[in-house]
C-alpha cells in the first residue's frame, strides 16, 4: 500500500478556558471584601464602569415620591421654596437638638446649662445656620497601635538617644501579644552596642504599662504582672517556674515544690488566672473585620424557610454606555475604537458574571437550607451527613463549582452565622442500619457525654463507643479519640486525675 499525503476536514470540540470564563470562576470563590477590591481595581482599570450606590437605586422612587407630594401654596422662586422647608423641616422631623437624641432624659439644658447646650447644638449644626456637616465619629479618639502605645512611653523613659534607639529596635522586635521575639545578642551586634547596654535598656522596657509587656516567654511575662502587683514571693517563683505542672494540674506536686499548704495554693491559682498572658492583644491596632453574612435565612409564614442574599455583601456595578457612545464617536484611531470596544467587553462582561455569581451563591444555599431542614428546626443533633456532589447533582452543577461557592461564604440562620462549609459533614454509619449520622452532631455529643460525667465515674472512650451505640452510633474508639482531642478534650486518666484534685483543693 502507498504512502500519500491528503487533507482531511475533521470536526472536535473541546473546552477552552478564556480569560473572562477564567474571571468567572475566580469570582465565585471570592469573599464580599476580596470582591470589593478586585471590583474597585477593575473600575480603576476600565472608565466604562462605574459603582451603582444604594441611593442611585432609589433614585426613581424618590423622584416619584417627589412628584406625588403636593406643591407648596407659595407661588414664589422654587429655591426660596426649598430652602424655606428645610429649615422647618430639620427642626420639626431631624434629630437636630440634644432633646431629639436623648427623648427620655428630661432636663437637659437645666443639667447641662445654656453655654454647654448651645455648644452642643452649635457643634451638630442645629439651627441650619452650619454649612458643614457633624459626625460624632470624629470626636472618638482612634485607637492606637501596640508601637505607637510603646513609642510614647520610650519617649519619656529615655533622656539619652542611643538608649532611645535601642529600645525602638526592642519595640519593633515585640509581636501582636507584646512578647519579645527579637534577638538581644543581634541586636546589639547590628547596633554596635554591648550585651550589658541592651539589657540595661530592656529592664526598663520591661516595666512599661501594660505589665508583663517585652517578656521572652510566658513566665517572665507573668512574673513582670506579680512583680508590679508586689507578689511575687519565693512560693510563687517556684509556682511561675513549674508552669508545666500547673498544666498538667498536678497540685500535689506544686504544693510540695511551693512549700505551701491547699489553701495557700489555692489562692495562688486565683491570682495566676487574674493575670494576663497577652498584654499586647489590647493593642493591635485596629478592629477586626466582623463576619458578614452572604445569606440570611429566615422562617417563613407558612414553615418553610426564606433564603436571600445580602444586598451589602452583592457590590453592584454599572456600565456607563452613554459616555462609551460619546467618546467612541471621537475616536481619532483605530487603535482607540479597539480600547473602547474591549472596554465595553469586558464590562458586559463582568456585570453579567457578578449577577451568575449572586445567582449560583443563592442557588447552593438554598439547596443546603433544603438539606438541613432538621438541623434549622431543631439544632446540631439533626445536622445530616452532607457532601458536595449531593448539592452538585441536585441542582445541576459541578461539584468543583459548588465547593468554588461554599468557600468563604457565611450563611446567617436563625441558630446563628455559620459558613457554609460547616454544613458538609462526613457520614458515620447507624448501628441499627438506619440513617447515617453527621460528624459534627457526634461530637456534640461526645462534648455532651463528658460534660455529665460523673467525678467518680469518668467516662473512657470505650464507654463512650458503648453508649453511643447504644444510642444508634457505630463508631470506632480511635474516631472517638479523634474527636475529643479534635475538641482540645483531655483523656479520661487525666480527666480523672484533675477531678481528683480538685476535689482535694476544695476540702
Amino acid at each position: 500500500m502507498a504512502l500519500a499525503a491528503k487533507l482531511q476536514l475533521r470536526q472536535s470540540q473541546s473546552l477552552v478556558m478564556t480569560p473572562q470564563l477564567m474571571q468567572s470562576i475566580r469570582l465565585l470563590q471570592l469573599t464580599h471584601v476580596e470582591l470589593d477590591r478586585f471590583i474597585d481595581d477593575e473600575i480603576e482599570r476600565n472608565p466604562l464602569l462605574e459603582r451603582a450606590e444604594p441611593q442611585d437605586d432609589a433614585a426613581s422612587d424618590q423622584a416619584q415620591k417627589n412628584d406625588a407630594a403636593p406643591e407648596p401654596a407659595s407661588d414664589g422662586d422654587w429655591f426660596e421654596t426649598e430652602t424655606q422647608w428645610s429649615a422647618e423641616a430639620i427642626s420639626e422631623k431631624l434629630d437636630s437638638s440634644l432633646e431629639n437624641l436623648f427623648p427620655d432624659d428630661p432636663g437637659t439644658s437645666e443639667r447641662l446649662g445654656p453655654d454647654l447646650t448651645a455648644q452642643w447644638k452649635s457643634a451638630s449644626g442645629a439651627g441650619g445656620s452650619s454649612s458643614e456637616g457633624f459626625d460624632v465619629g470624629d470626636m472618638a479618639a482612634t485607637a492606637i497601635t501596640l508601637r505607637e502605645h510603646v513609642g510614647e512611653q520610650i519617649a519619656l523613659a529615655f533622656a539619652d538617644t542611643a538608649a532611645r534607639l535601642i529600645a525602638g529596635e526592642l519595640a519593633d522586635g515585640l509581636d501582636e501579644a507584646g512578647y519579645l521575639r527579637a534577638d538581644t545578642a543581634e541586636i546589639a551586634v547590628r547596633l554596635g552596642a554591648s550585651a550589658a547596654a541592651v539589657a540595661k535598656v530592656l529592664d526598663v522596657c520591661q516595666t512599661f504599662e501594660p505589665a508583663g509587656l517585652f517578656a521572652r516567654d510566658l513566665a517572665e511575662c507573668l512574673s513582670l504582672q506579680l512583680a508590679v502587683r508586689n507578689r511575687l514571693d519565693p512560693a510563687m517563683k517556684a509556682l511561675v517556674a513549674n508552669l508545666e505542672l500547673l498544666a498538667r494540674r498536678d497540685f500535689q506536686t506544686l504544693k510540695r515544690i511551693c512549700g505551701v499548704d491547699e489553701e495557700d495554693l489555692l489562692d495562688m491559682l486565683a491570682e495566676i488566672r487574674a493575670l494576663d498572658p497577652r498584654p499586647g492583644t489590647a493593642f493591635l491596632g485596629g478592629a477586626s473585620d466582623a463576619i458578614v453574612a452572604d445569606v440570611e435565612v429566615r422562617a417563613a409564614n407558612d414553615g418553610s424557610w426564606t433564603v436571600e442574599l445580602n444586598a451589602e455583601t452583592l457590590p453592584r456595578v454599572l456600565v456607563d454606555h452613554i459616555y462609551f457612545a460619546r467618546v467612541s464617536g471621537h475616536a481619532k484611531n483605530q487603535t482607540e475604537k479597539d480600547f473602547l470596544a474591549e472596554c465595553l467587553q469586558n464590562a458586559n462582561w463582568l456585570t453579567r458574571s457578578l449577577d451568575q455569581r449572586a445567582k449560583t451563591i443563592l442557588k447552593v444555599a438554598s439547596e443546603i437550607v433544603r438539606q438541613q431542614d432538621a438541623f434549622l428546626v431543631h439544632g446540631v443533633r439533626q445536622l445530616k451527613p452532607l457532601n458536595l456532589r449531593t448539592v452538585a447533582d441536585a441542582i445541576g452543577m459541578h461539584e468543583s463549582t459548588v465547593s468554588r461557592v461554599t468557600a468563604n461564604k457565611y450563611m446567617l440562620t436563625p441558630r446563628g452565622v455559620f459558613e457554609l462549609r460547616y454544613f458538609f459533614t462526613a457520614s458515620i454509619a447507624s448501628a441499627g442500619g438506619g440513617d447515617a449520622h453527621s460528624s459534627e452532631a457526634v461530637r456534640d455529643r461526645i462534648k455532651q457525654l463528658i460534660d455529665e460525667e460523673k467525678p467518680v465515674d469518668v467516662l473512657s472512650d470505650d464507654a463512650i463507643v458503648d453508649m453511643l451505640r447504644e444510642s444508634g452510633v457505630d463508631i470506632a474508639r480511635r474516631t472517638v479519640a479523634k474527636y475529643r482531642e479534635g475538641m482540645n478534650i483531655p483523656s479520661s486518666v487525666q480527666r480523672r486525675r484533675e477531678k481528683r484534685a480538685l476535689a482535694s483543693v476544695g476540702r
